[in-house]
């Protein structure tokens, strides 16, 4: 179910890119129905997120950044790349620290009754989002653990940029049971669209249908990460995983392989093997 109202539901101003810490809070608080009880895990579908002046702003200067080479060419993710919030325009910049501070975190915790949210301030993965034609990114649960700051991840945020963009277009986010014997939901990435998403290590999403834009236009996003201070000492991390979807011709997962890794190897060599286990799955 998406919640949808006339005014953005999260009211940041355009200038200052500020609010209350209680009008955050509040707003949490009020939209929590909609994101926890879900199944297979929390998630929440929001249109009309923030005010729009702010993501058109937003998606302008990610225009301006131009293409670059994608990241990664397999068959799980192709033809992606991502600009981190250190190398934006100053406006983005700014918008993706408002999305950093305590206001925003304040109003995560709320919404899905996970307290202690800690956000990433290096943006690992995360970032401003680009995806060409023919591109897409397959069913998959993330990997679960910053290293540098020794945290395990609990929240994704996507907020779209894309405007006029119908379902027919591809790209639209997916969510599904962990046995992937079921499509839960589907979201068109349309543009003041937000996602968000407890996450885990069964927590199986993404936007596995190609990008086809009728005029090639990019599909856009803003990706952020939360964690909270709950890593136990000895857990091995885990890579991300991806899985097939029943007679789609996906690319083999590698849920199999990554798993005898996880759990025969030192978490040193894991770390290091998962360098390899991709570019063998290319």
């Amino acid at each position: 179910m998406m919640f949808m109202m006339t005014d953005p539901i999260y009211p940041l101003d355009p200038t200052t890119l500020s609010i209350s810490n209680s009008q955050a809070k509040e707003i949490g608080a009020r939209v929590a129905a909609q994101y926890q009880g879900k199944k297979p895990y929390d998630y929440g579908c929001f249109d009309n997120f923030l005010p729009l002046e702010i993501l058109e702003h937003v998606r302008e200067e990610a225009l301006s950044m131009g293409s670059k080479d994608p990241e990664h060419a397999s068959g799980n993710e192709k033809l992606k790349t991502s600009f981190t919030p250190d190398y934006l325009p100053n406006y983005t910049k700014a918008v993706f620290h408002a999305l950093n501070s305590r206001p925003f975190i304040q109003f995560l915790e709320q919404m899905s009754g996970i307290k202690g949210l800690i956000p990433d301030p290096y943006f690992q993965g995360g970032g401003i989002h680009r995806t060409e034609t023919g591109g897409f990114l397959g069913i998959h649960a993330d990997f679960d653990h910053h290293p540098l700051m020794n945290l395990e991840r609990r929240m994704n945020v996507l907020i779209y940029l894309n405007p006029d963009w119908k379902e027919e277009y591809g790209g639209s986010f997916e969510i599904w049971t962990d046995d992937m014997s079921q499509k839960v939901a589907g979201f068109a990435p349309i543009m003041n669209r937000m996602c968000c998403f407890s996450t885990g290590r069964d927590t199986m999403h993404g936007n596995p249908e190609a990008v086809n834009h009728p005029r090639n236009e990019p599909r856009l996003s803003i990706a952020l990460y939360y964690y909270t201070a709950t890593w136990q000492e000895g857990r091995t991390a885990q890579s991300t995983v991806f899985k097939q979807r029943p007679g789609k011709g996906d690319a083999k997962s590698n849920e199999a392989v990554l798993r005898v890794v996880r759990d025969l190897v030192p978490p040193l060599i894991y770390r290091k093997s998962m360098g390899l286990i991709r570019r063998l799955g290319r």
